[in-house]
């Protein structure tokens, strides 16, 4: 069978990650005993995953994320009054899915904001729009945008996450001109 011609159509359809598949499959020996409908399925896998992948790798990219956090590196032992039952359970993003809001509280240097990463991050995962703002900086940027015409379209693109973090309410003075 002739490889090359069928990993040229695999590539011009876009299916990359068949094409891939294809490559390793066939670098195997083993896999030669497999039916076609095996094969088949393997490739889709294959292609699957990395539609996934990609898909998640540019959500994180989009949403920019100012911690590279997770939330299974959520430390519980510190005295931060996180209860991981309900963080657990945050972590599956159905609050999101409802559109319901959460508010993380608490002292300074408690990780608030590493925790609303790792949140951002699993909502990525969970093929959930993010976007993480600090207030301060949206504010000046409403405030520009107010100012070149550009508000309204920016709103728009605000609402039409998924999940919006907003981080550092307390340092910046809310005018009501935003």
């Amino acid at each position: 069978m002739l490889t090359h011609p069928t990993l040229d159509q695999l590539h011009d359809l876009g299916l990359h990650g068949m094409a891939k598949g294809f490559k390793d499959l066939g670098a195997h020996p083993e896999t030669a005993s497999l039916d076609h409908a095996a094969w088949l399925a393997l490739l889709l896998d294959h292609e699957t995953t990395l539609r996934r992948q990609k898909r998640f790798e540019r959500l994180a990219r989009v949403a920019k994320l100012r911690q590279a956090a997770t939330v299974e590196d959520i430390d519980y032992r510190t005295a931060r009054g996180l209860d991981r039952a309900m963080f657990l359970k945050l972590a599956g993003c159905d609050w999101i899915r409802a559109k319901h809001n959460l508010l993380i509280t608490g002292p300074c240097g408690v990780g608030k904001s590493w925790i609303a990463c790792a949140l951002g991050q699993k909502a990525c995962r969970e093929d959930l729009s993010t976007a993480y703002h600090r207030v301060p900086r949206l504010f000046a940027a409403l405030a520009l945008a107010r100012g070149d015409g550009r508000y309204a379209a920016m709103l728009r693109q605000i609402a039409r996450v998924d999940l919006l973090i907003l981080d550092d309410w307390g340092p910046v003075l809310i005018s009501a001109e935003i």
